[in-house]
């Protein structure tokens, strides 16, 4: 366990380091991630499984640390009066709009959301760990902001089509909440598109002998505003107390 700690570190301090790197040399804004959806016959080599718990199912080379720090790299865009907690993205990244099949069957668009404060998370129903884990900690956030939670919306978008039906999807993030959060899918195509947008990085891993597999992804929160504009980027060293506190000035902004 110690062995395996300190190699999760390590792979932190890599993609810190790098980041640190690339915008000392100014080198925003990071070109797009071409997609990394791999064929269930070809797939990458399997990652860490301590990793897997903390970069949504693991990332462990440098190859790979380096298409999380294009994301990371948004640290370092400006901050203007108080400082903000989480990563401000504003004006870094597109505003929120896309066209999906939501958990209940219909068709929904980034437009359905304008008026309310929309936190974005890719992820699957199959996932062991990281993606509930990140559920339970914005179901927290939802707690903490009391009344203001009625303005708040939580888009859980699969990059696992082939499996997360719009049922799978409702059962799952039901589970979680049925007020505020809503599971989104859409064809292999609508989806990567929609990954190559937010600059997500997400990959098909081995199949294994019973035929399931997992889907190694980027594990940030991407918070859009009233006006459906990107305003911060939440990673999972980001408590709910810091979420909670940035969604209530982003809510205030734009009331």
């Amino acid at each position: 366990m110690p062995e395996r700690r300190r190699q999760r570190e390590s792979s932190f301090a890599t993609v810190a380091a790098i980041s640190r790197a690339l915008a000392r040399e100014k080198a925003w804004p990071p070109q797009p991630i071409e997609s990394t959806r791999q064929s269930l016959s070809n797939p990458f080599a399997p990652s860490s499984s301590t990793l897997r718990a903390r970069l949504g199912c693991g990332v462990r080379s440098l190859r790979r640390a380096a298409i999380v720090a294009g994301v990371l790299l948004l640290v370092a865009c400006s901050r203007s009066g108080e400082p903000w907690q989480l990563m401000n993205v504003s004006g870094h990244l597109p505003d929120l709009d896309f066209a999906l099949t939501a958990d209940n069957g219909q068709p929904v668009t980034g437009a359905s959301f304008r008026g309310r404060t929309t936190l974005v998370y890719f992820g699957y129903t199959h996932c062991p760990d990281v993606c509930p884990e990140t559920m339970g900690r914005l179901m927290q956030v939802v707690a903490k902001l009391g009344a203001d939670a009625q303005n708040v919306r939580i888009l859980f978008i699969s990059v696992d089509p082939a499996r997360d039906t719009p049922q799978a999807l409702h059962t799952y993030v039901g589970a979680f909440d049925t007020q505020h959060a809503l599971g989104l899918t859409g064809t292999e195509a609508e989806i990567e598109s929609l990954a190559r947008r937010y600059r997500v990085a997400y990959q098909m891993e081995k199949r294994e002998a019973d035929g399931s597999y997992e889907v190694t992804h980027s594990s940030a929160v991407y918070v859009f505003d009233a006006q459906g504009h990107a305003r911060l980027l939440a990673t999972d060293h980001d408590t709910a107390d810091a979420i909670a506190h940035d969604l209530r000035r982003v809510i205030n902004d734009t009331a």
